[in-house]
Formats: structure tokens, C-alpha cells, sequence
């Protein structure tokens, strides 16, 4: 099945069936780390080894609430991905197993990309652009621009690193074949530089390369997983043959 207007209705008319129960859980759990905030707070500054400031009344209560947002969809990615594999699976027929792979197969994935950003991209960076400092020109870091920034890369490398998976679905349900995958690589590889170059937080080549290669290969792996699961193959046999 391809993709359509028909299948992508199927798909929004799903998701909205499950938005209400996911945006109440997320409130509900948002609310509940609130009170742990400071906690999760102290911990990213100990990792990091950075002191903070605000430069407005509102900011470091805005900052907690930030931090408490992300940490519920932190936790409730497995919901998260569940409701989003949930509707995405309805209008291609993809449920059972199928669809347990997919919701097991992203929320692991995810969770490498954040840890990998955490422990490796994250610090690197952050050293980076404050060795510019001196004792003339000195860092004064918001807190509210501080978890801002620290949450979005994190997600963002946790989102990219699930790029496997959603080649394996696409190449599942007939959207784009593994022949497609290896014809544009060197679009791919394009498109992995100038997403390094956004997403990571230095524009040198090192820090772009720890983002860089990892996504690559994980390009190269969606590529062989769909080849291992004979996908294409599959395909080609449900088709009937030209009359």
C-alpha cells in the first residue's frame, strides 16, 4: 500500500483519537517532576560543570516547568511512541508483532541518542565554545537559555537516531524501496552534514563528525536491515505481474 490522502486521514483521525489521554498524562507527569526539578537541575550542572543565572524575575520558574516538560516526554517516550507507531500502523495494516518491533525498536534507539548526546556531544561542545573565554570576556550562562539548549539537542539526537527504524517502515509499507536508499546516498550524506552542522552545538568538524558518522551508519544499517528482512523482496512478490 502507498502512501495516500485516504491513509494519511486514517493516520490523523487515529492520532486524535489518542492526543487527549497522551496530552493529559503528559500534564499530569509534567506537574508531578515539577517538584523534582530542582534535582533534575542540579544534576545537569554537576554533569556539565556549568553555574547559572537568570536575568528576569519569571526565568527560573520557567526554566523548572521547561525542564519538567521535557523530563515527562522523556520518561512517557514509550507512550509517546506507542500512540504515534499506533496510528501510524492503522491505515498500512501494520499491528501485532509488527507493530511491538517498531515501538520497542524506536524508544531503545531514542534512548542510545540522548545518552550518546549526554555523555559525548553535549560536554565536548559546551567545553568548546567556552574555551573562547578569558579574563577579560567571562560567561555568564541564563538558566532558562541553559535548559533550553541542553533539552533540545538531547532530543534532537535522540529523534535522528531512530532514522533506521523509520527506513524499515517505509520500505514495509511500499513508501520508499531499499534500491531508493542506496540510489541517494550521496543526497543522504548531504543532508546528515547539514543537519550535523545545525544540530550540533560547534561548528568545527569534530563535533560535527560525532553527530555526523553515527547518523550515517545508522542510514547504512536501516539500508541492511531492509535487506535483511527481505522487505523488497516481498514486495516485489505481493505485486502481480503486468498483464
Amino acid at each position: 500500500m502507498t502512501l495516500s490522502l485516504k491513509s494519511l486521514a486514517i493516520f490523523l483521525h487515529e492520532l486524535r483519537g489518542f492526543l487527549k489521554v497522551l496530552a493529559l498524562t503528559v500534564a499530569g507527569t509534567t506537574l508531578a517532576l515539577f517538584f523534582a526539578s530542582s534535582r533534575l537541575l542540579t544534576g545537569l550542572q554537576d554533569h556539565l560543570g556549568e553555574k547559572l543565572y537568570f536575568f528576569s524575575v519569571a526565568a527560573p520558574f520557567l526554566a523548572h516547568v521547561n525542564l519538567a516538560f521535557f523530563g515527562a516526554l522523556y520518561l512517557l517516550m514509550p507512550l509517546c511512541m506507542f500512540v504515534l507507531w499506533k496510528a501510524m500502523g492503522k491505515p498500512f495494516g501494520v499491528t501485532g508483532r509488527k507493530l511491538t518491533w517498531f515501538v520497542v525498536a524506536t524508544c531503545v534507539l531514542f534512548y542510545i541518542g540522548t545518552v550518546f548526546c549526554a555523555l559525548v556531544t553535549l560536554p565536548f561542545g559546551i567545553n568548546f565554545l567556552l574555551s573562547f573565554q578569558s579574563e577579560e570576556l567571562r560567561a555568564v550562562i541564563s538558566v532558562d537559555r541553559f535548559v533550553t539548549f541542553v533539552t533540545l539537542f538531547l532530543f534532537g539526537f535522540g529523534v535522528i537516531f531512530e532514522l533506521p527504524v523509520f527506513m524499515v517502515f517505509s520500505a514495509q509499507v511500499g513508501v520508499i524501496s531499499r534500491k531508493a536508499y542506496e540510489r541517494n546516498r550521496r543526497y543522504a550524506v548531504l543532508a546528515i552534514a547539514i543537519l550535523a552542522a545545525v544540530l550540533t552545538p560547534t561548528p568545527d568538524v569534530l563535533n560535527m563528525a560525532l553527530m555526523g558518522v553515527p547518523l550515517y551508519l545508522l542510514y547504512e544499517s536501516g539500508i541492511l536491515l531492509i535487506r535483511l528482512m527481505g522487505l523488497d523482496k516481498r514486495r516485489e512478490e505481493s505485486v502481480p505481474p503486468d498483464a
